[in-house]
């Protein structure tokens, strides 16, 4: 995997950046940095992490994440594979931590949007109507200049903070980043290691291996950067994976239990409720019945 790099690329005298992605897949390191960002996916689908919290993403996701919070967009394998000829398609703007020289967090007139922005520090999902809204002035911003970017920006973070609604907390209320600069690269092969392999055996011994760490270090070390045991995280990943397919195929619930890495039916039948307060029928049920 290669080291990661500075994502955001903000001039002297400029208060944000955006940048339009095109590419057949999503950056694949996994990173943070001291910048916001506010990114939308036009198109394509994997599974996102931020913070300790993972879910499959599609078109349409729409995510604000502050300062040091770790995220990664993976796409999935197909997009790796250039004979499927898939593309993914995204918009992202990043603005410092000291955006507007900390005048939004200082005049009453920003109080709204500041208390956005502290929010943010957990990853914030934006969804229901405001989620359309935003996206179609991100790829209007694309076009913007001068005073008039910054006044569509704002009116961005505005628009998000009036509609609390429609902005879901991601990350756990209790987690904090305690990852270093220097273990970048060490979580993100680990990271790399169960999305290529999740749908086989994924093997305790062989991510401490990729670590550089013994397997006892390696589960301490994952437990407190990632807020959850190795095996946990393997289970959400699988779990994850097996709603997207739940969502978006016919297969049967067998099929699915077997593609997502589950040794028996019956163990993907529990975890699957322990995790999602439903059988897989029901969650299938239940997502279909909303459409």
């Amino acid at each position: 995997m290669k080291k990661p790099f500075q994502k955001s690329r903000i001039p002297e005298g400029k208060a944000f950046v955006i940048q339009e992605l095109k590419a057949p897949f999503f950056d694949v390191n996994w990173h943070f940095h001291s910048e916001y960002q506010l990114f939308v996916v036009l198109e394509g689908r994997g599974t996102r992490f931020i913070g300790d919290h993972m879910q499959a993403f599609r078109e349409g996701d729409l995510v604000l994440t502050g300062p040091n919070l770790p995220h990664l967009w993976k796409n999935d394998l197909a997009y790796h594979d250039p004979a499927n000829g898939l593309m993914t398609h995204g918009i992202v703007i990043y603005f410092p931590d000291n955006f507007l020289n900390e005048s939004v967090f200082t005049l009453e007139e920003f109080d709204s949007i500041a208390q956005l922005l502290l929010k943010s520090s957990r990853g914030i999902q934006v969804i229901g109507h405001t989620n359309p809204i935003i996206k179609t002035m991100m790829v209007e911003l694309l076009d913007l200049q001068g005073t008039k970017s910054l006044i569509q920006l704002m009116s961005m973070l505005e628009l998000m903070a009036q509609n609390p609604e429609d902005c879901k907390l991601i990350a756990d209320a209790a987690y904090i980043n305690t990852n270093k600069e220097s273990e970048k690269d060490r979580m993100g092969q680990v990271y790399e290691y169960v999305m290529r392999n999740f749908q086989g055996k994924v093997n305790l011994e062989e991510a401490a291996q990729i670590a550089n760490l013994s397997v006892s270090a390696f589960s301490r070390f994952f437990k407190s950067r990632v807020n959850k045991t190795f095996s946990d995280f393997l289970t959400d990943v699988r779990i994850s994976h097996a709603c997207k397919l739940l969502h978006e195929t016919d297969k049967n619930i067998g099929e699915i239990s077997f593609e997502c890495g589950f040794p028996t039916l019956s163990n993907f039948n529990k975890l699957f409720r322990e995790r999602t307060q439903k059988t897989p029928f029901e969650y299938r049920k239940e997502f279909i019945q909303s459409f």
